[in-house]
């Protein structure tokens, strides 16, 4: 199968390229940046489009048998969301793509109403940001066509892992290697799930290899469990060899922080899902595609110190 991944650069594209190579896919990577993809992925087939643009956006989608949607936009930029989605969606059916799987978040659910969520649980966000991705998750959604585009929606939980940038606990792992202090949000001492992103990568490809699971539905992907924030920032600490110093942001210091910092800003309106736990049931998934592997906290979280130790050393050689 030749699959296009749009927004490759991000943090899922980087694991599931790979895989889906390493499964015998012809992968073409996507994205704004063509030094940055050249460097990011080498060897692969690779196609510099602002995909905003519906014409740049046909042309990465054509000659493909699938399209993975992995396209992410920092939180002052969520509204761009549904209309780049509804781009995507129109030139792939252009293009005469037959599956399309978006990369999805919890935030189109709101408020957990029980305590594991799964695919039936209602969508009432109640944020600006929920809104923006409950609306691009519909256009995936209504855009389902047995006999054209088949298509699917990936839901996960807040991520890690090692190499990434841009993740919420990407100043823990630089932080520990450095033994110094890690801005994080608070509050951190309520249970938390986090998916391993090297984890996504077979159960993306599980999925592209059944055509049956794109059937204009949602599916969940959670993590290996709860865990406590400041116990999992501990754990990159203590892999590190150094003491644990955070500085936790509560919704007071991001709203003063956000008077100079537009992301900062963007932060309040989410502290819902640090306060009260939302946890994905992922069992529908794993009876579709069999077994899920989870990489416990204690294993992913070594794996992104030592990343982030072998990049720090890298840069002072």
């Amino acid at each position: 199968m030749d699959i296009a991944i749009f927004g490759a650069a991000g943090s899922i594209g980087r694991f599931a390229a790979p895989e889906l190579a390493r499964r015998g896919h012809r992968v073409r990577v996507v994205g704004r940046d063509a030094d940055r993809l050249r460097r990011t992925f080498p060897g692969y087939e690779a196609v510099a489009a602002d995909l905003a643009d519906p014409v740049q956006a046909r042309r990465a989608a054509e000659g493909m048998d699938a399209v993975l949607y992995a396209v992410g936009l920092p939180y002052q930029e969520f509204a761009r969301y549904p209309a780049l989605m509804r781009t995507a969606v129109e030139a792939a059916a252009a293009a005469g793509v037959r599956q399309l799987l978006l990369i999805s978040t919890v935030y189109p659910y709101g408020r957990a109403r029980t305590a594991r969520v799964d695919e039936t649980h209602p969508r009432e966000p109640h944020t600006r940001k929920g809104i923006a991705r409950k609306t691009q998750a519909d256009i995936v959604l209504a855009a389902h066509r047995d006999d054209r585009l088949r298509t699917a929606v990936l839901v996960l939980p807040d991520f890690y892992g090692p190499s990434l940038e841009n993740t919420y606990l990407s100043a823990v792992f630089s932080g520990a290697v450095k033994g110094a202090a890690a801005p994080v949000i608070g509050p951190v001492d309520r249970p938390h799930e986090f998916v391993y992103v090297p984890d996504t990568a077979p159960v993306i490809a599980d999925l592209f290899a059944r055509p049956d699971a794109f059937d204009g539905s949602t599916y969940h992907l959670g993590g290996a469990g709860t865990i406590v924030a400041r116990d999992l920032f501990g754990l990159a600490y203590r892999a590190a060899g150094k003491e644990p110093k955070l500085l936790v942001a509560g919704v007071a210091v991001q709203r003063l922080m956000g008077v100079f910092n537009a992301q900062m800003r963007e932060m309040p309106e989410m502290n819902y899902l640090w306060s009260d736990p939302l946890v994905l049931d992922d069992a529908k998934l794993a009876r579709v595609i069999g077994p899920l592997r989870k990489t416990s906290y204690d294993e992913g979280v070594r794996a992104a110190v030592d990343a982030e130790r072998r990049a720090l050393a890298a840069s002072v050689a």
